[in-house]
């Protein structure tokens, strides 16, 4: 019974990291106003096993955390935000210049 505890915890390891990493993905169609669909029924269908899991782990007496080491997941920056940024202003263009004089 404790081989079985261990791989519903891997299983459920492994599944926060591919739902973190889809969920990523959905948003950065989102922002790029792409259909994401079908990344997002992956991600209820995720969801549903992984209930399943954790009612069968706690039916198995576990109640232990299952801590997952890379949860976060750098995203890249809005394309809006991107170009708001690099684009140059009064101050940056017409800033004075202090010389040094020797």
């Amino acid at each position: 019974m404790d081989n079985r505890i261990n791989d519903i915890r891997r299983t459920i390891r492994a599944l926060r990291v591919s739902m973190r990493e889809a969920e990523a993905i959905m948003h950065e169609q989102i922002n790029r106003d792409e259909d994401c669909s079908f990344v997002a029924q992956e991600v209820i269908k995720m969801r549903s096993v992984m209930s399943l899991l954790v009612k069968e782990r706690t039916a198995l007496g576990d109640f232990e955390p299952i801590v997952v080491s890379s949860f976060f997941i750098p995203r890249r920056r809005s394309a809006r935000k991107l170009a708001a940024a690099q684009a140059p202003t009064v101050e940056s263009v017409f800033r004075p210049r202090s010389v040094a004089r020797a």
